[in-house]
Parts: structure tokens; C-alpha cells; sequence
């Protein structure tokens, strides 16, 4: 088989389109892994809120500090400027007796930013917002 000299560095150009697209996809899955793993983070954070406000649902400082608490990586809880805690709703009320539910719900947000410049431009933004809620059952109501 004869090579023709014109299509020498054809190949190359084949490699270099490739692996641009693989590593591409690489570097998105990496991104979204890590997002992944701070979404639950921020979600048992909410957990832990939910589960303290479902014995304390009066102690909004108490929840407050449980979700702060809960973690520090991969996500800072503690830093107030990129995780928000929004007050926990308490739709019937914290003092209704236990006929029935009687949910708390805690919330947390937190806007992760992707390490990836390229995969920013590709997708229009280099922040996801992420936002846990967990809704608990009201255990023991402390009522005036």
C-alpha cells in the first residue's frame, strides 16, 4: 500500500478533533460530578435543619446554626455570602396539635461555579444554581 503524501498529516487533524471533543466531555463530567456532590452536601445540610426544627420548629437560630454546622466541603455552609438559608416555612403552624402533619420545611441554596472555563461558554453560564429542600414532621411542638 502506497501513501499519498497529500494525506500525511490527515490523521493528525483526526486526533486533535477527537480528542478536543473527549476531553470536552471529560472536563463537563468532572463539573458536573463535582456539582453533584455538593448538591448533596447542601441536601443533608437541609436535613440536618429539618431534623432540629422537627424537635425545636420555635428555634430558628438553632436550625440555622444546624444547617451552618453540618458541612465545611464541599461546601463552606458557614460562609453567608454563597449559601443561602431562607427561614424555615412552618405552613400550619409550630404550635397545632399533632392531629394529622405538621411539616417544617428548610431550605438551602447555593450557587456552585464551574472550574472548567470553556464549559461556562459552552453552556451560556458558569454558575448552577442548586437548591435543596427537605420537609419534616413537626415531632414536638413547643407552644407558649
Amino acid at each position: 500500500m502506497k501513501l499519498n503524501h497529500a494525506e500525511k498529516g490527515q490523521s493528525l487533524v483526526e486526533l486533535a478533533l477527537t480528542l478536543l471533543i473527549i476531553l470536552t466531555l471529560l472536563a463537563g463530567a468532572v463539573d458536573l460530578g463535582s456539582a453533584f456532590f455538593s448538591y448533596v452536601a447542601i441536601r443533608d445540610a437541609a436535613q440536618e435543619g429539618a431534623l432540629y426544627g422537627s424537635l425545636y420548629p420555635t428555634d430558628t437560630n438553632g436550625i440555622y446554626y444546624r444547617v451552618r454546622q453540618s458541612s465545611s466541603a464541599p461546601v463552606n455552609l458557614s460562609d453567608i455570602s454563597i449559601v443561602t438559608v431562607p427561614p424555615p416555612s412552618t405552613p400550619q403552624g409550630a404550635c397545632r396539635p399533632l392531629s394529622g402533619s405538621n411539616p417544617i420545611t428548610v431550605t438551602v441554596r447555593y450557587n456552585y461555579e464551574l472550574s472548567m472555563p470553556f464549559i461556562g461558554a459552552i453552556l451560556g453560564t458558569d454558575k448552577i444554581p442548586l437548591s435543596a429542600s427537605v420537609t419534616d414532621t413537626i415531632l414536638n411542638p413547643k407552644c407558649p
